[in-house]
């Protein structure tokens, strides 16, 4: 065979073999998020076997809460592994501001190593998680925003966005004003962003789809639960009166990332209960 029909020839084969290896190569999967509230009880049993059985109903990206300077009495390093053995990403975790309690691992008491656990795990996200009812009067939350701003600057230093979790109560009319408004007014919109759970701004009779159009690119994390048509409770996704298919229309005004499945309170078993959101979301190109 002469040197340059040789040449092309194996240039066609390594050509034939790179295009194989693309057509064959598994298809990524889909994210499917969901914060670990919801299974706390069965992760206060067993952490490694709950987890593992989140897995294998599908969910492959984690939201965190509960740190005391350990994920659920694990290092970050030894959390790194059971996820990774796992195929679970954690993206996220939550966390209080401490200003009421004595409580360790706070925005105001040991920020700098929550920060710094939160990066070895590889976290993209912090976020202040609620206020106790102690920390919602006027005096407490003017002072508000320069927290989570200072927060978010020991956050944004590590390569992490800082964010901040809404229930309802935000949206009450405190010493005249709505605290949620301040919140966004008198943060910056780079440094602070808002994860914004779907439940707790229908409950208080707000509209998603409007915060968006008003804070564009503010809101990169969700909560993903429903509320019950009837009681206003808690309910598997899907199987309440949260119009999610026009939410998720807006998510690129919103500025959505991730997204985590949640149910505060399930009438049986959380799994399944995730399992049932599950099957829903699976019906959805969100």
């Amino acid at each position: 065979m002469e040197r340059r029909t040789f040449v092309k020839s194996l240039a066609f084969t390594a050509a034939g073999i790179g295009l194989s290896s693309t057509l064959l190569a598994a298809p990524k999967k889909k994210a499917l998020g969901i914060q670990l509230y919801t299974l706390r009880d069965a992760l206060a049993k067993d952490v490694t076997g709950s987890l593992e059985k989140l897995s294998k109903l599908g969910y492959n990206e984690i939201e965190l809460f509960g740190y005391n300077g350990t994920f659920f009495g694990k290092t970050a390093k030894e959390f790194a592994t059971i996820c990774n053995n796992l195929g679970l990403k954690p993206i996220s975790s939550h966390y209080v501001t401490g200003r009421t309690t004595n409580a360790t691992a706070t925005l105001t008491n040991g920020w700098q190593k929550a920060v710094d656990d939160a990066a070895e795990l590889k976290l993209e996200y912090m976020v202040c998680a609620w206020l106790p009812p102690a920390e919602r009067t006027a005096e407490l939350y003017k002072p508000l925003p320069d927290l989570l701003s200072s927060s978010a600057e020991v956050c944004n230093k590590a390569n992490m966005q800082f964010c901040y979790h809404n229930h309802d109560f935000e949206f009450e009319n405190v010493g005249g004003s709505m605290p949620y408004d301040l919140l966004l007014n008198q943060t910056d919109s780079n440094k602070v962003k808002m994860e914004l759970d779907l439940y707790w701004v229908s409950k208080a009779g707000k509209d998603a789809v409007a915060l968006f159009e008003a804070n564009p690119g503010r809101f990169p994390l969700w909560h993903v639960k429903d509320k019950d048509r009837t009681s206003g409770a808690f309910a598997e996704v899907g199987n309440g009166d949260i119009d999610f298919d026009r939410i998720f229309a807006a998510r690129k005004t919103a500025g959505l990332k991730h997204w985590f499945v949640e149910q505060d309170v399930c009438k049986g078993d959380p799994f399944d209960s995730i399992r049932m959101s599950r099957d829903y979301v699976k019906t959805k190109k969100w």
